[in-house]
């Protein structure tokens, strides 16, 4: 390096700090506090974004498949889904009481179930912004005493269980599931 060039080098070194400095503070959204009933939601949320997705990329003629007689088509799964959430999310909340089966035995179109399950999650958003305190006020659901969280965590548990069939009912027709596809940035 020339003599006269490391004046220069240092100088646009010591410049970039600076520069850095002139910059606005980076505006930060709040952290919500983490509650038992967030922390559910936090895995509730994503997944039930998938069961939506896995109902929007699924072709219509395909609603009917079975990879089994004896088990519920794609279309009556997403149908149990979206009435389940339904039941246990009107549990969590102390509305009356919801049939779980209702959607699967009345709605039978893509379009109609696809309704059902934004409809069931917006209902469950709802539900999964109860306060703690709210969650341990008791409900008797399936004949046992329990708790609105407990009807929370079992809508979780349950769309878990139903989105893994669904990510096998699209596997086996040749399709990614939605928690499989890559992420866009």
């Amino acid at each position: 390096m020339k003599p006269f060039t490391r004046p220069l080098a240092l100088l646009a070194f010591a410049a970039a700090p600076l520069s850095a400095q002139a910059k606005p503070p980076v505006k930060r959204t709040p952290v919500p506090p983490v509650t038992a009933v967030s922390i559910t939601k936090a895995v509730w949320s994503p997944i039930a974004e998938y069961i939506l997705q896995s109902a929007m990329d699924m072709p219509e003629e395909k609603y009917s498949f079975k990879p089994a007689p004896m088990v519920r088509s794609f279309g009556e799964l997403i149908g149990h889904v979206a009435g389940s959430q339904y039941m246990f999310c009107a549990a969590a909340l102390g509305d009356s009481a919801r049939k779980e089966d209702n959607i699967e035995k009345s709605t039978t179109t893509k379009a109609g179930l696809i309704a059902a399950m934004k409809a069931s999650t917006a209902y469950c958003a709802k539900a999964y912004a109860i306060s703690d305190a709210a969650s341990r006020a008791p409900l008797t659901m399936f004949g046992q005493k329990q708790n609105r969280f407990w009807a929370l965590v079992m809508n979780t548990s349950h769309d878990d269980e139903h989105y893994g069939n669904l990510v096998t009912y699209l596997r086996i027709n040749a399709m990614v599931p939605p928690s499989s596809k890559p992420s866009t940035p």
